[in-house]
């Protein structure tokens, strides 16, 4: 959430931006156009008056819009102009029986989680966009480049290359460098294109933390899939000046990749360019190469894999940056049993049921500091916490002002217990679920200084918490609950029983359940 308004008032006015990370497949997955809409973003304004009796409702604004599949864009930053010939990047041969010309980016793709600039813009983390890709062509091939990023001929079985052939990846106008990236928004800004910045890599970005470090932003980014890597971006010189002199802050900086070692230490690995293993001579053709295939590049500089790197959270004050790993089997060698726990596991921080670690600067003072420690600081489903205090699989981290740790859960839904009773209570039929006692997803609350979890709210069944965010005067929490009714470890949905898991929030009979955004306030 962003503030609408300076002044008097601005603490009861606001402008939501919410990510559209999927559409509901149930409706969707035979109609391309209708997902492509359903994808993206959207700006609302929301505001709470005396009329409202403190509740939180949307208002009609000039703000509120939009952001799809097929919204122009930019691409800014190393890999917005072509390696040859200074065309931009998203030049391409006309199509049979057109004009030749240039084809604009357009579109953001699941974006995730969200991030706020200290200039008031939203960044958004493309996400799974390698989704959406595939072909009918039995003659394609997919390159190295391809596989290590996701692509493949059946996708993740939406059709839309059918509809479109940005999304085939055997047409000469598929267009998959054009996703994967953190996308800048100024909701501010209704006419603005969405940037996407090229310099923070391209990969399935987890996250996209922002915080400052001697005026220098400092943006933390995530690759969501097990065995991938934690990164950041560090501007080149403070952010104030570099917008003084007309220049984005996004496209000047270095992008860093995170190297942990087994003693507890660990060093920010730059990923630029000349460097180490990134040089002509290896097959690197410049910086723009480098961003455009990124996990090959943190490959070749022996980054570490973690167990599904997810959000990243940045204390307030501290300068501690928390890392939430929702489990996997990364680096090897990790157990599949509550029993293993993390001692059986090859990577840092690694669980089957996740995990978060704590990454300590070694000057917190200094943007261009590499090194740091690390250490594991809550693990998930730890036989020891509390029913109050339990959870597995944390995805979402967030700090509130007063500097309290916020962990979201998204445990996968063929383990989420099917509980009619409070946590800690066991599953129907003594179910097996080696997390059925947790119950449904939930959002806690977490003392960063002496790691006590309590739990403050419930998911409906079948749902993840995602993005959290709170009013200007701390008032009032805005949660957002994710695909209510999905499957769970003993019930899934169809088209014929939409609300067999849950019909959340409307509970109409025979209904089917939505996303939704919850509003708690104080008091």
């Amino acid at each position: 959430m962003v503030a609408l308004a300076p002044g008097p008032g601005g603490e009861r006015r606001g402008l939501l931006v919410l990510a559209h990370e999927s559409a509901d497949e149930l409706h969707t997955a035979t109609l391309p156009a209708t997902a492509m809409a359903a994808q993206g973003l959207t700006v609302v304004a929301v505001a709470s008056g005396p009329r409202d009796a403190g509740a939180w409702r949307t208002v009609a604004s000039r703000f509120n819009r939009r952001i799809t599949a097929t919204t122009p864009v930019r691409l800014t930053g190393p890999a917005a102009v072509a390696r040859a010939g200074g065309a931009p990047a998203g030049a391409t041969a006309a199509a049979p029986g057109g004009e030749s010309g240039t084809e604009s980016p357009r579109g953001v793709l699941a974006p995730g989680a969200l991030g706020i600039t200290p200039w008031g813009t939203v960044l958004a983390a493309e996400e799974n966009a390698n989704a959406f890709f595939g072909t009918d062509d039995l003659t394609w091939q997919r390159s190295e480049t391809d596989a290590r990023h996701g692509f493949s001929a059946a996708g993740f079985g939406h059709p839309w290359h059918t509809e479109d052939p940005r999304f085939d990846l055997a047409s000469d106008r598929a267009r998959p460098e054009h996703f994967g990236w953190i996308v800048e928004v100024d909701p501010h800004d209704p006419a603005s294109a969405p940037a996407k910045r090229t310099a923070l890599g391209r990969f399935a970005h987890g996250s996209a933390t922002v915080s400052e470090a001697a005026g220098h932003v400092v943006v933390h980014t995530t690759d969501a899939e097990d065995g991938e890597y934690a990164y950041r971006f560090v501007g080149s010189a403070p952010w104030r000046r570099l917008r003084a002199k007309g220049l984005e802050p996004l496209d000047h900086g270095t992008l860093e990749v995170a190297r942990l070692s087994a003693d507890g230490t660990g060093e920010w690995v730059p990923l630029v360019h000349g460097t180490g293993p990134l040089t002509r001579e290896n097959g690197w053709r410049d910086q723009a190469d480098i961003v455009v295939r990124a996990r090959l590049a943190a490959d070749a500089v022996g980054a570490t894999p973690l167990a599904r790197p997810e959000r990243v959270a940045v204390h307030p004050t501290a300068s501690d940056v928390y890392l939430a790993l929702a489990g996997g089997v990364a680096g090897g060698g990790c157990g599949t049993s509550a029993a293993d726990g993390a001692d059986g596991c090859g990577a840092p921080g690694a669980s089957p049921h996740g995990s978060v670690v704590r990454l300590r600067p070694s000057a917190p003072e200094t943007p261009a500091a590499r090194t740091f420690t690390w250490e594991t600081f809550l693990t998930g489903n730890d036989p020891r916490a509390t029913p109050e205090g339990s959870f597995a699989h944390p995805k979402g981290l967030w700090f509130d002002a007063s500097g309290l740790l916020w962990i979201s859960t998204g445990i996968p839904g063929h383990l989420l217990g099917d509980m009619a009773g409070p946590p800690g209570s066991a599953g129907p039929g003594g179910s097996a679920d080696p997390v059925g006692r947790l119950g449904n997803n939930a959002l806690l609350a977490v003392d960063p200084e002496t790691g006590e979890v309590r739990r403050f709210l419930t998911a409906p069944r079948g749902a993840e918490v995602t993005g959290v965010a709170a009013s200007a005067d701390g008032a009032a929490l805005f949660v957002n609950i994710q695909h209510p009714g999905h499957r769970t470890a003993t019930a899934a949905p169809d088209r014929e029983h939409p609300g067999a898991v849950s019909t959340w929030p409307d509970r109409a009979p025979g209904g089917s359940p939505r996303s939704a955004t919850v509003v708690v306030r104080h008091g």
